[in-house]
């Protein structure tokens, strides 16, 4: 089979940019959402798996009906590469860890993957990542026809979100003065900020991480949302990427993503409530007439039982339903 868009995977990118009038209903700017939900697995990660999937298949690295793909992921990446992999006839084992939610292990199953659940904890750091990446070192080392991707490291990771900020551009017919998109494994900052740098576009970069993420600082305890921040810096960050970053709690990302679905009817991932937060952090500083926009990464269905349950939120931070309204707080992690 010749790699390249086939059937459903011919639905990633694209994704459609809205506008959001009653987010902030009072500010002087406009802004708009590129929403990633809508990529056939439900994530922004949809373009990078098919990138670097397709790739290895190209070059014959991955030989469909024989090669077995490895990868570390908390869940979009897995669910994104399970769907190429079932497309083009490639097993797929996924390594995640208690914190990938259930639905997306049961999605990436769903699809034929294979999931391995590390439960240990790094001794050093803390952090289930490492005791991840170790465990694809394992597996790739000891299955037949074994190929890592590697999403930290891998340059079409980044390359993938070109597109992205491409298509933002596309939409608006020029380029935004704001970029608010947050970070992982750094594809989606790497790949938006390169395009307009070799574009010479007038844009500044926002990349919004978790209190508790090493990506950027020393972390501050550990961290409840997956997929949003890091336990280590990814290999693909390089300096100068961002013009300003900001760092938001475990609540910020439940109250920014209530606030949206109050305000604007999306049911959007906890990495997409934490743009929201950080907007509000910086409305102040954005002047009239400014367009800005957000990079929301994922469906808010695979956080029903977490950021959208009630009993969950206020057992991890008390009553605070107070927060969807006009004041967002911060709360430390």
């Amino acid at each position: 089979m010749e790699p390249g868009p086939h059937g459903v995977l011919a639905a990633i990118g694209g994704t459609p940019l809205v506008p959001l009038t009653r987010l902030l209903p009072d500010a002087p700017f406009r802004v708009f959402a590129k929403l990633e939900s809508a990529n056939p697995g439900g994530s922004i990660k949809d373009r990078t798996a098919f990138a670097m999937l397709s790739a290895a298949i190209e070059s014959g690295t991955v030989v469909p009906g024989r090669s077995t793909v490895v990868e570390s992921s908390s869940g979009n990446l897995g669910i994104g590469l399970a769907q190429a992999c079932r497309y083009f006839d490639v097993r797929f084992v996924c390594v995640v860890d208690p914190r990938t939610n259930a639905q997306n292990v049961a999605i990436m199953r769903a699809l034929g993957a294979e999931v391995h659940m590390v439960t240990e904890r790094d001794a050093e750091t803390g952090e289930y990542l490492p005791v991840r990446i170790r465990r694809v070192r394992e597996l790739a080392t000891t299955l037949p026809d074994a190929y890592c991707p590697n999403q930290y490291a891998n340059p079409l990771n980044p390359f993938a979100h070109r597109t992205t900020m491409r298509e933002i551009v596309d939409a608006l017919g020029a380029a935004p003065d704001y970029l608010l998109c947050t970070i992982s494994s750094c594809g989606t900052l790497r790949g938006c900020a390169e395009y307009a740098k070799d574009h010479d576009l007038p844009v500044r970069i926002v990349a919004v991480d978790a209190e508790c993420s090493a990506i950027f600082h020393e972390p501050v305890g550990r961290r409840l949302i997956p997929g949003h921040g890091a336990a280590m810096p990814p290999a693909l960050l390089r300096p100068g990427l961002a013009d300003e970053v900001i760092h938001v709690s475990d609540l910020d990302c439940v109250v920014g993503c209530r606030r949206l679905a109050a305000r604007e009817a999306i049911l959007a991932g906890g990495s997409s409530g934490a743009l929201v937060s950080a907007l509000h952090r910086l409305r102040d500083r954005i002047p009239a007439g400014a367009t800005c926009a957000l990079v929301l990464a994922d469906t808010g269905t695979r956080y029903l039982d977490t950021i959208y349950d009630d009993a969950w939120v206020t057992a991890l931070f008390g009553d605070v339903t107070e927060l969807w309204d006009d004041t967002l707080e911060t709360a430390a992690c």
